[in-house]
C-alpha cells in the first residue's frame, strides 16, 4: 500500500515512489531506504500569545487574515504598523516577532525582540537571531552576550558548542568549552559532533576525521555533518579529502550531495550548522515557531547555507504558506550543491499542495545528466513515478540498476520493475520483479509486489498465492498484502477464504479505494448487496478518476454474472 511521503523538508525525505494510480496505491515499493533523523526532544517549540490588545486594528485584522492565507510579507507590514503603534503590549509585539521571523522580515524581528526585552517578556529564541547577527558581523562581545542568554534555558544544549566556536575565531583552544556542556544525552551529542568540525578547523584533520567517523549513524544529520566537514575541508585545499568523506556520488543516501565551495571556520559557519541541524530535527515534526526561528537564524549567521534554505522552504509549504516556500527555493542558485534538490523539492511541494498542473510542467522540464548523483537520479525517477509518470521513470531506474551493477539488490530491481508495470511493460517488469524477489526471497514487499501483479495477469496463480501467503507469514499485520492475498483467493474461486482478509484490510486502511472495491465485489459475489454497495460507495470517496466511474458503474447496476 503506497503511503505519503513523511513531511517535506526537500532532504529528508528520502525517495518518494509513490504513484497516484489506483494499483499503486495499493502495493508498496520500498524503492530505497529511509533515512530517519532524531527528534532533539529537549527543544520545545514556543508558542505566541492567543490574543493582543492593539491600537490599529484594522492592520492587526488585515495580519492576521494574511497569515492564516499564507501571504507573510503582508502580514508583517501590517504588523509593523501595529507595533509602532502600540509598542508597550506583550501581546503586540509577540505577534509582530513570531510574524516577522516566519516572513523573514529580520528589521522587524529586532525591533519586536527589543520591544519584548524592554518588557521584559522575550522569548528564549530571541537569543537565536541575537547570535546569528553578531556572528555574521563578527561581533563577538555581542555574540559572547547572546551566549549568556542560552545558560538555563532549554537552549543551553547549545551552548558549549557554540562557545567551542567563539573560542575558535578568537585564536584560543576551542575544545575546553566543550566539556562544559550539561550532562544531558543530547548536550552531549552536540558537543561530540561539534568536537569533530572544530577538530578540523583547528588543522587536525585526521583527528577530526576519525571522531566524525566514530559518531557513527547513516541518518541524514549524520550526513549532513559530513557535509559541514567536508566544506571546511575544501576551504583547506583538501578537496580529496572531502570527497573521500562525502562520497563521490554523495554516499548512500538520498542527498547526493558533494558541494563545491569550501567554508572558512567560524563561529558563522558553526552556528549556522548547530541551529540547522537542530531545526531538521524538529522539521520531522509540526511546523513551530522554534523551527522557523532556528532557520532564520542559520540564513542569518550564513546566507549561503541552502541546507536551511530547503529546510525552510519545506516547512513553510506545509505550515500554508506554499508561494512563500517556493519564493525561498527561488533562493537557491544554479551553482549550489542543492540545486538539484531545490528543483525536485519544487515539483513536490507543488505537487503536495494540490497543483498537480503546475507540478507536473515542472517535471517535465527537469532532467538528470549522465553524471548526475545517485541521489539526483533517485529523486527524479521517484517524481515521475509520484505524478503517475511511469514512462519517464524507466529509463531513470535503468540507469539506477545499471550504476550499481552487481551491488544492485531487491529494492532496486522492485523498483525499476515496478515503473516497467505501469508503462505497460509487463514482460520485462516480470523479468525485474523475479529479480526483485530473488534477490530478496524475504522480502514481503517484494513477494508482494510480484505475487499480486502475477494474479492481476492471470499468469502462474499457485505460484503467486504461494508468494503472497509467504508476504503475509512474513508481515501478518500488512493490510496491502492482506488484501492481495485475499483478492488471490478469490480470484481463484475461494471468497470464504478471501472475505476476512480483505474484512481485516479494509478495517485497516479504510481510505484505501482499491481495498474498498475488492471488498465490495466480493460482498456482491456472496449475495451481499447492500453491503457491496456501501463498500463502493466508501471507496468512491478516495478513488481516481478511472476507479470512480467504474465504481459509478458498480454501484448503479452491481456486477455483471
Amino acid at each position: 500500500m503506497m503511503r505519503p511521503a513523511p513531511p517535506l523538508d526537500l532532504v529528508d525525505r528520502g525517495h518518494y515512489p509513490g504513484n497516484r494510480s489506483a494499483r499503486y496505491r495499493k502495493i508498496a515499493i520500498p524503492l530505497s531506504r529511509r533515512l530517519s533523523v532524531p527528534i532533539a526532544a529537549s527543544l520545545l517549540a514556543m508558542a505566541a500569545p492567543a490574543t493582543a490588545a492593539t491600537g490599529d486594528l484594522a492592520a492587526y485584522a488585515r495580519a492576521r487574515i494574511a497569515e492564516g492565507d499564507g501571504a507573510l510579507a503582508a502580514a508583517a507590514r501590517d504588523y509593523a504598523r501595529v507595533l509602532a503603534d502600540d509598542q508597550r503590549d506583550i501581546p503586540t509585539a509577540s505577534r509582530a516577532y513570531r510574524a516577522a521571523v516566519r516572513a523573514g522580515d529580520m528589521a522587524l524581528a529586532d525591533r519586536a525582540a527589543a520591544t519584548l526585552a524592554d518588557l521584559r517578556a522575550a522569548p528564549a529564541d530571541t537569543a537565536l537571531l541575537a547570535l546569528a547577527k553578531a556572528a555574521r558581523e563578527g561581533d563577538r562581545a555581542a555574540a559572547t552576550a547572546a551566549l549568556a542568554r542560552f545558560d538555563g534555558d532549554r537552549l543551553r544544549i547549545l551552548s558549549a558548542p557554540l562557545r567551542g566556536w567563539v573560542a575558535l575565531d578568537a585564536g584560543g583552544d576551542p575544545l575546553p568549552a566543550l566539556a562544559q556542556a550539561p550532562d544531558e544525552p543530547v548536550a552531549r551529542r552536540f558537543a561530540s559532533e561539534t568536537r569533530a568540525l572544530l577538530l578540523i578547523a583547528a588543522g587536525r584533520t585526521d583527528e577530526g576525521v576519525a571522531a566524525l567517523r566514530a559518531l557513527g549513524g547513516g541518518d541524514l544529520a549524520a550526513f549532513d555533518q559530513r557535509v559541514a566537514a567536508a566544506r571546511l575541508l575544501i576551504g583547506q585545499g583538501k578537496a580529496a579529502a572531502a570527497r573521500a568523506l562525502v562520497g563521490e556520488d554523495g554516499g548512500d543516501t538520498a542527498l547526493g550531495v558533494v558541494p563545491a565551495r569550501g567554508a572558512a571556520p567560524s563561529l558563522a559557519f558553526g552556528a549556522s550548522h548547530l541551529f540547522t541541524r537542530v531545526a531538521a530535527d524538529l522539521a520531522t515534526g509540526e511546523p513551530g515557531p522554534l523551527t522557523y526561528t532556528l532557520l532564520r537564524a542559520a540564513l542569518r549567521a550564513d546566507p549561503g547555507g541552502d541546507r536551511a534554505r530547503l529546510l525552510l522552504a519545506g516547512v513553510l509549504a506545509r505550515d500554508g504558506a506554499l508561494d512563500a516556500g517556493l519564493a525561498v527555493l527561488d533562493e537557491v542558485k544554479a551553482d549550489s550543491a542543492y540545486a538539484s534538490i531545490a528543483a525536485t523539492g519544487r515539483v513536490q511541494m507543488l505537487a503536495e499542495n494540490d497543483r498537480a498542473d503546475a507540478a507536473s510542467a515542472t517535471l517535465a522540464g527537469l532532467s538528470a545528466p549522465a553524471d548526475a548523483p545517485t541521489g539526483e537520479i533517485q529523486r527524479l525517477a521517484d517524481l515521475h513515478m509520484q505524478l503517475d509518470r511511469p514512462g519517464a521513470a524507466v529509463p531513470l531506474y535503468a540507469r539506477l540498476v545499471e550504476r550499481a551493477g552487481d551491488k544492485a539488490d531487491w529494492a532496486d530491481w522492485l523498483q525499476y520493475g515496478a515503473a516497467l508495470d505501469g508503462a505497460g511493460q509487463w514482460p520485462e517488469a516480470r523479468a525485474a520483479l523475479e529479480r526483485a524477489v530473488a534477490g530478496g526471497p524475504d522480502e514481503p514487499l517484494a513477494l508482494n509486489y510480484l505475487g499480486y501483479a502475477l494474479i492481476l495477469h492471470r499468469e502462474r496463480m499457485a505460484a503467486a498465492q504461494a508468494m503472497l501467503e509467504k508476504a503475509a507469514r512474513l508481515k501478518p499485520d500488512d493490510a496491502a498484502i492482506a488484501d492481495s492475498l485475499g483478492w488471490a483467493f478469490y480470484l481463484r474461486g475461494q471468497p470464504a477464504r478471501a472475505l476476512p482478509l480483505v474484512e481485516r484490510a479494509a478495517l485497516a486502511d479504510p481510505l484505501n479505494a482499491e481495498i474498498g472495491e475488492h471488498l465490495g465485489d466480493i460482498y456482491w459475489r456472496a449475495g451481499r448487496r447492500f453491503e457491496a454497495r456501501h463498500a463502493w460507495r466508501a471507496a468512491r470517496v478516495t478513488a481516481d478518476d478511472e476507479a470512480a466511474q467504474r465504481l459509478d458503474a458498480r454501484i448503479a447496476g452491481g456486477l455483471s454474472e
